[in-house]
């Protein structure tokens, strides 16, 4: 479970405070599917990058599993962001020289896994999303959806228990967008908590839950059946 209480983040551009998140109090279950939706500045991604451990708030608490993780060292960071936490990017974040299959194993070797079971368990991971028949492909020899795909593999492959996704479709077709989002969906159905910034309603809506951002506060919490678009879920919005 997350716990997020009074949390914020500031920072300071021109001498000018910019308040990222302002105060956000929420709680995230385990197993949930949750979507985040903001206009562009309401604080999506940085809500994101606090959650991912890629950030850290100026105050507040942020608890998972009732530890703090605010406050840990920045070993202790990292150790919880590699194996607890995956994370899927818009613009995929593949290193160009290496194989498909060479970049999903390389979360594995930061942490200490030995050569054959990075190897075994990075197999196994494009074949989940499946890619196994792209495993010893680049970067530039795949397409947008295949990339993507294997970068859900990376992000899997430590076995986290939470997933977040930035737009994760953003890059993509329709077709290929439709099809990680399709993956998301399965993955989530196995256990993992899905978190997912969008701007697209029909992204949202595949999820359980929306958390409506503005101005980095959270001004509403709706079922994703009731979405029909961001301008009408921030007409009814608690200012």
């Amino acid at each position: 479970m997350i716990e997020l209480t009074g949390l914020s983040r500031r920072y300071v551009l021109g001498g000018e405070t910019i308040r990222a998140l302002d105060a956000i109090d929420e709680t995230i279950r385990s197993g949930e599917h949750l979507a985040v939706m903001g206009p562009s500045g309401s604080g999506k991604s940085t809500l994101l990058n606090v959650i991912g451990c890629l950030d850290r708030p100026t105050s507040g608490s942020y608890r998972l599993d009732g530890r703090e993780v605010a406050g840990l060292a920045d070993h202790d960071l990292a150790r919880l962001r590699r194996r607890e936490i995956g994370y899927v990017f818009q613009a995929f974040h593949l290193i160009p020289r290496m194989t498909a299959l060479e970049n999903v194993e390389l979360g594995m070797l930061f942490d200490g896994v030995a050569r054959n079971e990075r190897r075994e368990r990075a197999v196994a991971a494009l074949e989940r999303v499946g890619m196994g028949a792209r495993a010893h492909h680049r970067p530039g020899e795949l397409s947008g959806g295949e990339r993507q795909r294997a970068a859900i593999a990376r992000a899997v492959v430590m076995r986290p228990r939470i997933l977040l996704a930035d737009e994760p479709t953003g890059n993509l077709d329709q077709a290929s967008g439709r099809a990680v989002l399709e993956l998301l969906d399965a993955l989530h159905e196995q256990g993992l908590t899905v978190i997912v910034v969008t701007h697209d309603p029909g992204v949202a809506r595949r999820a359980q839950r929306v958390l409506v951002l503005r101005d980095g506060r959270i001004v509403r919490r709706m079922p994703a059946v009731e979405l029909r678009s961001l301008d009408e879920a921030l007409a009814g919005a608690v200012p």
